[in-house]
């Protein structure tokens, strides 16, 4: 099991990021959270087994319709257990 924590930047605030990243995560089977950062960054962590953290990362340097995404950064670190039971939203 691995995570991942990404910032993404780009229109990605008011455009629903947050919940289709929730939703997107969720459908993958993965847990963790994401949240809007004050300087217009979406921050989140995911924690799931390689493929799913993939899809969602190749999904999240797209985003949803209305956003924009200029910029994804991301790092994999490699987990014992899962500190999460499910995706939320957080603010």
């Amino acid at each position: 099991m691995k995570s991942l924590h990404a910032f993404v930047e780009g229109r990605v605030q008011g455009v629903g990021f947050r919940q289709w990243t929730r939703g997107r995560a969720r459908a993958l089977g993965l847990t963790g959270w994401v949240r809007n950062l004050a300087d217009g960054r979406v921050e989140l962590v995911a924690e799931g087994d390689d493929d799913a953290l993939e899809a969602l990362a190749r999904e999240l340097a797209q985003g949803p319709p209305l956003a924009r995404v200029d910029r994804l950064t991301q790092d994999l670190t490699v987990l014992t257990q899962s500190a999460f039971a499910d995706f939320e939203l957080r603010r």
